[in-house]
């Protein structure tokens, strides 16, 4: 597949407030994006996952090292415009990001402000509502939606603009369960109906199970990196690595360790309770 966004050595750090010393965050990350995949982004509070993220569309620049988007170099401040048409950002408070009274005048803000003619503004303000199952609600006032609600409609505001990325970083932080099913749900759409590329920063082991492929970030490098079936397994690593595992990998990996012999690349429910039926019908013959 297409390299979308390439990161080479990427480092980075701010000055601390107390000392003025440089305080590193990135230490040496280089990895890729491919066109179409959805990657998620794993790491504890304070792993770097959030700065990692910020620079996927140039609201940081790199200390050292260099990121790509679609070959555009993100410390290039004449390409600022071009990229962040390409990546589109979606934030953990869609409160922060609701700037108008009327849901579809929301989702219209970014292109009026880029000057789109208004018959295109409409035409994207419709698929963009469509794309997040939101058309329904076009004439509603945003601050009377739910939490999953108002997230639907800023990732539409950002669709609008027509990226050919979506970076959602902790999009279901504040969210409830039923928010962060209507969240998940609408990823995986965009992924499989609209081919999108999406890279989703979580700490939710049960959303990174439905990646194409994940990196574990930790004190600033990557720890780990591969497809879910291949990172998850590794329960005592992510542990020690301060992450929690999805929880029918976790009850296979406990099970294991007291003889059961079941495949510890389980990552759902529905494949742990077939594999200890066939396992239980076994035991019977």
């Amino acid at each position: 597949m297409e390299t979308v966004i390439k990161i080479e050595n990427l480092r980075f750090s701010y000055p601390s407030e107390e000392t003025g010393e440089e305080v590193p965050v990135l230490r040496g990350i280089t990895m890729e994006v491919k066109r179409g995949e959805f990657l998620a982004v794993l790491g504890h509070n304070g792993s770097g996952k959030s700065t990692l993220a910020k620079h996927l569309n140039a609201i940081l620049t790199p200390t050292e090292g260099r990121v790509l988007v679609e070959g555009m170099d993100t410390a290039d401040e004449n390409l600022l415009y071009e990229i962040r048409q390409k990546v589109g950002m979606v934030f953990q408070n869609p409160d922060n990001q609701m700037v108008a009274n009327i849901v579809e005048e929301d989702v219209a803000f970014a292109p009026e402000n880029l000057g789109v003619p208004p018959a295109e503004i409409r035409q994207r303000v419709d698929e963009a509502l469509s794309a997040v199952n939101m058309v329904a609600f076009r004439d509603h006032a945003p601050h009377m939606l739910s939490g999953g609600q108002k997230q639907r409609i800023a990732i539409a505001g950002v669709l609008a603009m027509r990226p050919d990325i979506l970076v959602l970083d902790e999009p279901t932080a504040m969210l409830d369960p039923a928010g962060r099913k209507e969240i998940l749900a609408t990823i995986r759409e965009l992924k499989e109906k609209h081919g999108m590329t999406v890279v989703l920063i979580t700490h939710y082991m049960d959303e990174a199970v439905l990646a194409d492929r994940v990196i574990v970030v930790d004190r600033g490098v990557i720890a780990m990196e591969g497809t879910p079936d291949t990172v998850f397994p590794k329960v005592e690593e992510l542990k020690r690595l301060g992450l929690d595992t999805p929880q029918a990998t976790e009850l296979v990996y406990l099970l294991n360790r007291s003889g059961a012999g079941l495949p510890a690349d389980i990552l759902n429910p529905r494949d742990c309770i077939r594999a200890l039926t066939e396992r239980l019908t076994k035991e019977n013959k």
